[in-house]
């Protein structure tokens, strides 16, 4: 079964970008995954296809009109569509890479891309909308983070990567950052390969893996050790 993500957006000429190289745009060819990018003024209001209003109660900017984003969704996603119904937003919750395992183990997804200021909110109440961030500061819009949250979700669809190994032993997939990696030459401007690495030893490396896997979270991330965390 085909993964299919269905992105709203005001301009659908941005995809599939990046997502049309390397293994995502391999696995977009071979038909692994689906892309549709629709153009939300197509539901646009008057002569002029109007998507957007001032904010009720005053203020900078311009807001997506409920009625207009509304019309887009239902008209690329039935009531019945199993696919989560994501809005790429600040405010969202951090995007983490065990919510991208889920949402690749799924269907595919429905990703609305706002701009402006942002949604009337009552469109994301309205018609489920999930907010997602993809960090702590604030893009243009969301196409930049839709194709974050695409590309992390892709390379984990079955026969993407190389290796399945590959998805594994990565920054996060256990709770910690990953190892570092080093490959020929083994000696450069005077660094060498830890020892370890070349001796043949396997249950060492692994020892030695995990400790540095342990040093670098503790050094960079700590929050990540943090029990408290959720």
């Amino acid at each position: 079964m085909t993964w299919h993500a269905t992105i709203l957006t005001l301009y659908p000429e941005m995809f599939p970008g990046p997502l049309g190289h390397s293994l995502s745009g391999e696995a977009l060819a071979q038909g692994t995954w689906a892309l549709e990018a629709r153009q939300i003024r197509e539901h646009g209001l008057g002569r002029h296809r109007a998507v957007d209003d001032t904010p009720a109660g005053g203020g900078a900017g311009m807001v997506l009109r409920c009625d207009v984003l509304a019309a887009a969704i239902d008209a690329a996603a039935s009531a019945d569509d199993p696919r989560p119904r994501l809005l790429m937003s600040p405010r969202g919750r951090p995007l983490t890479q065990a919510r991208v395992r889920a949402l690749s183990a799924g269907p595919g997804l429905v990703v609305v891309c706002g701009r402006f200021e942002g949604v009337d909110e009552r469109v994301i109440a309205g018609r489920g909308l999930e907010e997602v961030s993809i960090g702590d500061y604030v893009l243009s819009g969301g196409e930049i983070a839709a194709f974050t949250l695409l590309d992390a979700c892709v390379r984990l669809l079955p026969g993407v990567m190389g290796k399945a190994a590959s998805g594994v032993e990565e920054s996060f997939e256990g709770g910690r950052l990953e190892y570092p990696h080093y490959t020929r030459p083994r000696d450069w401007e005077g660094r060498t390969i830890p020892d370890v690495l070349t001796g043949g030893n396997h249950g060492a490396i692994a020892r030695w893996r995990a400790a540095e896997s342990l040093r670098l979270t503790r050094e960079r991330r700590p929050d990540l050790l943090d029990p408290a965390k959720p």
